[in-house]
């Protein structure tokens, strides 16, 4: 089965830009005599997003009226104007005839900096982070980047408050469990030093790809069905299920799968896609979603959970 290219815009790798957070209408200073100057009024601005994490931002700080083209991976939210643009293979002269002021993408890929800026163009990048501060970070630089920057650091807050309440309320592990995530059927993966894995991570679960994680797969390695048996993981967690069909049963009828501990035990754990495999406001739903699955699993019982 080929690679799917929702995986192959899973990873994407760039630097991160942090910036800090825009003013939330907090008092500054210590006189508090003087009044805020008032809030300078932004033109309404054209955007164009190559990026499925960057359309759910755009949306999640309140830029959403001003989004006027998604490209065709872009799911969510359903009213976001997808279009055939292509993040993988972007068009320039198809992007231009949005009119946009900025283009956010998750890569810079061929030169697409260089064509768009002849035209005028803004481009942002943002890739896949490594963390939740990272995904973090990039709510608000994109929120300064289109005049949202309050919301953004609102919105960054909330997602603060989640991840420790998901993080506190999850079961206690007396030893660390060890589980396997499957972003396709091909069987690549996320180690620890993705926003993935460190969703997982913040649970105290231990990821067997980590050792597979070369710098040359970006911290996205593909494992063989060989290596998945050897290490037998204690949970496996299917971000395929959408795209691919996948499901427990069809990982039980895999060839030599069936005796694996977690198939054995009901510990293979269906997710959403989307969710599982997308930086942004929803990756704390996938910490939120693990957290409660894992209270539920005869593994995680086993292994002395108690909250």
């Amino acid at each position: 089965m080929r690679t799917t290219s929702r995986t192959l815009a899973i990873v994407a790798a760039a630097t991160l830009f942090a910036v800090g957070c825009g003013g939330s209408g907090d008092d500054e200073g210590g006189g508090g005599a003087a009044k805020p100057a008032p809030q300078k009024a932004h033109p309404r601005m054209r955007i164009v997003s190559l990026s499925p994490s960057a359309t759910e931002l755009l949306y999640a700080i309140g830029a959403g009226d001003e989004v006027v083209a998604v490209d065709d991976q872009s799911t969510y939210p359903k009213r976001a104007p997808r279009t055939k643009l292509s993040g993988l293979e972007p068009n320039a002269e198809a992007i231009a005839g949005y009119r946009p002021d900025l283009v956010v993408a998750s890569a810079d890929v061929g030169g697409l900096d260089a064509s768009l800026d002849k035209l005028g163009i803004d481009l942002l990048v943002q890739s896949a982070p490594t963390d939740f501060a990272g995904s973090w970070d990039q709510a608000r630089e994109l929120g300064r980047a289109t005049h949202h920057a309050a919301a953004a650091a609102k919105l960054v807050r909330g997602l603060r408050r989640r991840v420790d309440a998901a993080v506190e309320g999850a079961p206690k592990l007396d030893h660390p469990l060890t589980y396997y995530h499957e972003l396709d059927p091909t069987l690549y993966t996320a180690t620890s030093d993705t926003f993935i894995g460190a969703a997982y991570a913040r649970l105290g679960l231990r990821n067997i790809a980590d050792s597979k994680g070369t710098a040359a797969a970006g911290g996205y390695p593909q494992l063989s069905a060989e290596y998945v048996l050897d290490q037998d993981p204690d949970l496996i967690f299917l971000a395929d299920t959408k795209c691919c069909g996948q499901d427990a049963a069809t990982v039980a009828k895999r060839a030599g799968w069936g005796g694996l501990q977690a198939v054995r035990s009901g510990a293979v754990v269906e997710l959403d896609d989307d969710v599982a495999s997308r930086w942004g406001p929803r990756s704390v739903e996938l910490l939120e979603d693990v957290a409660a699955r894992l209270a539920t699993l005869p593994a995680a019982q086993a292994a002395g959970a108690g909250t």
